[in-house]
């Protein structure tokens, strides 16, 4: 069955509001292509908009995360205009903006090629497992391009002086070293990676929801905002409506009361810990 046939997106949604997207083009090595940039964009925009999801999670079918832009789309964009090189540029930020600002937590489990477009999306993701054979490149530049779209959030992740290293030079980065340098949270053996993320899916889990949006949110306030009495008062403030919310009045409840909040999920028969 080619990949014409067979859906370039798996999605799908546990009990617990796990939600799992993967990429699913193994044959092009899970490269984008703008089918593929858009259904994304709308599955993502579909699982923020369910109540019942917590979490989503990406990662990539037989053996890669995602390679990067499609060889067969690029080369069709070679022949086009300006503006409509521009129009497919664009497809590519919005998937980016999307997923970085995504109010639920966003899990990427990685393995094999994650170059280029694949790099951005690990950067957009809050939380980044990397199998032990997962091999990272920022290669636009070997076929004259940059990482333009992409380049904000990775810049972010990595910070100025790895981005011009790497933007530059388009080194392939061994997992380890992604994980130093902030592309990636912590790197598994290839077989165990499954459970890693288990593991931290449980964690996630055993947060309160709204709490963990609010959180994410507080991040991004972080990033632009100098530490001044205007960010004191509005932590302040969000501190004081959290402790009186539904959910923080909750969770002090049960913390006094030693039992497990309302919104504990139980995951393999046991409660969360």
């Amino acid at each position: 069955m080619s990949d014409v046939i067979k859906p370039i997106l798996l999605e799908s949604v546990d009990a617990r509001g796990v939600a799992s997207l993967t990429f699913n083009r193994p044959g092009r090595r899970n490269a984008l292509d703008p089918a593929l940039v858009v259904e994304t964009t709308a599955a993502l925009r579909r699982l923020e908009a369910r109540a019942d999801v917590r979490i989503v999670t990406l990662a990539g079918a037989g053996g890669n995360f995602c390679a990067g832009g499609d060889i067969e789309s690029m080369k069709r964009m070679a022949t086009e205009s300006f503006e409509e090189n521009e129009r497919d540029a664009l497809l590519l930020a919005e998937l980016m903006e999307t997923l970085d600002r995504l109010g639920k937590p966003t899990l990427a489990l990685v393995q094999g090629a994650v170059y280029g477009g694949g790099v951005g999306l690990v950067a957009c993701c809050d939380i980044v497992l990397a199998a032990d054979n997962a091999r990272f490149c920022l290669s636009e530049v070997k076929i004259g391009l940059t990482p333009s779209v992409i380049g904000p959030y990775v810049h972010r992740a990595i910070g100025p002086r790895q981005a011009r290293r790497y933007f530059l030079s388009a080194e392939v980065i061994p997992a380890t070293s992604a994980c130093e340098i902030g592309l990636a949270h912590v790197v598994a053996p290839q077989q165990e990676l499954g459970a890693a993320g288990a593991r931290i899916i449980d964690a996630l889990l055993a947060a309160a929801p709204g709490a963990v949006r609010e959180a994410k949110e507080s991040c991004f306030l972080f990033a632009r905002h100098p530490i001044d009495e205007d960010l004191t008062k509005e932590m302040a403030k969000r501190i004081a409506l959290r402790r009186t919310s539904p959910e923080g009045r909750e969770g002090f409840a049960a913390f006094l009361e030693k039992r497990s909040p309302a919104w504990r999920i139980a995951t393999k028969g046991r409660d969360v810990s």
